[in-house]
C-alpha cells in the first residue's frame, strides 16, 4: 500500500498530482497549522510579465495558531471576480482554454467558506480531469493527536495502511535520522524532472500552477507528468 500526506494547496503544480497518482491512498493534511503566506490560499501562473502570484484571502489577523481546515476565506474582497478576470486575460488564447475555464469558473463561484474546502475540492475537480482515480482522506478525519511531524506520518500509515510512503525532496530534512523502517514503513523521495511544455508568454517557466499546463496541452497534460519522474528511495 503506498500513500502519501501533504497540506492542501490552491491549484498546486503538476508534481502535486504526481504523487497523488502514484498513491493508493493520499491524505489532504488538513489538521496542523495554517502558515501564512504559503501554498494553501495561493499559487503561481505564467503572464506576459513573467509569474504572477494568484491568489484567495484569507482571515488571520489574531488567528494565531488556527488549523488549516479551520481558516476562513475574506469573502468580502471580491476576490473571485478578481481571480477570473486575471485568469481569462492571461489565457484566453490558449489552445484549451474554453475547455478548462468553465470548470474553474464553476468551482470559484461555489460560497466556500473554508480555504481547506476550496482547496480540497479544486484538487478532486483537477484529479478528475487528469484521471487520476487514487482515493483521498482528510487527516482531520482520522483524529491523530501529536505535534511531532515524524509521529504523525507514523500514525496516519498505521491508520490507513500504508506500508511504502512517498514524500516530496523538501521533507528529507527533517525525516532523517527517524526510524521508519522499525516501524515497517519504506520511504520513497520523489524527484521532480519534468519536460517542458509549450507555453504562451515566451520562456517556459516550470514553477506554476496545473492550470497552466492544463489550458495549454488540454487531454495531452499526463504525458508531461507521468512519464518522467523519477524516484529516490531512503
Amino acid at each position: 500500500m503506498k500513500g502519501a500526506i501533504i497540506q492542501p494547496s490552491f491549484l498546486p503544480w503538476r508534481g502535486f498530482f504526481d504523487i497523488i497518482r502514484k498513491s493508493n491512498i493520499f491524505v489532504f493534511l488538513d489538521d496542523v497549522q495554517y502558515d501564512k503566506n504559503s501554498w494553501r490560499n495561493r499559487n503561481k501562473i505564467k503572464t506576459s510579465r513573467g509569474t504572477q502570484w494568484i491568489t484567495v484571502p484569507v482571515l488571520t489577523t489574531g488567528r494565531f495558531g488556527q488549523k488549516i481546515n479551520e481558516t476562513e476565506i475574506r469573502n468580502d474582497s471580491g476576490w473571485r471576480d478578481k481571480l477570473l478576470h486575471t485568469l481569462y486575460f492571461n489565457y484566453r488564447r490558449a489552445p484549451f482554454f474554453d475547455t478548462y475555464f468553465p470548470v474553474l469558473q464553476d468551482a470559484l463561484t461555489k460560497d466556500w467558506a473554508l480555504i481547506a474546502d476550496l482547496d480540497i475540492h479544486l484538487t478532486l475537480e483537477v484529479m478528475r480531469l487528469l484521471g487520476i482515480e487514487t482515493k483521498t482522506v482528510r487527516s482531520s478525519e482520522l483524529k491523530i493527536e501529536t505535534d511531532d511531524k515524524n509521529e504523525r506520518i507514523v500514525h496516519i500509515c498505521r491508520e490507513l495502511g500504508i506500508q511504502h510512503y512517498l514524500s516530496g525532496p523538501a521533507a528529507k530534512k527533517y525525516m532523517s535520522g527517524f526510524p521508519y523502517e522499525n516501524q515497517g514503513i519504506s520511504i520513497e523521495f520523489m524527484r521532480y524532472d519534468y519536460p517542458p511544455y509549450d507555453q504562451l508568454h515566451g520562456t517556459f517557466e516550470p514553477q506554476v500552477s496545473i492550470i497552466d499546463l492544463l489550458f495549454n496541452k488540454g487531454g495531452e497534460a499526463p504525458s508531461y507528468i507521468w512519464n518522467y519522474p523519477k524516484a529516490e528511495k531512503n
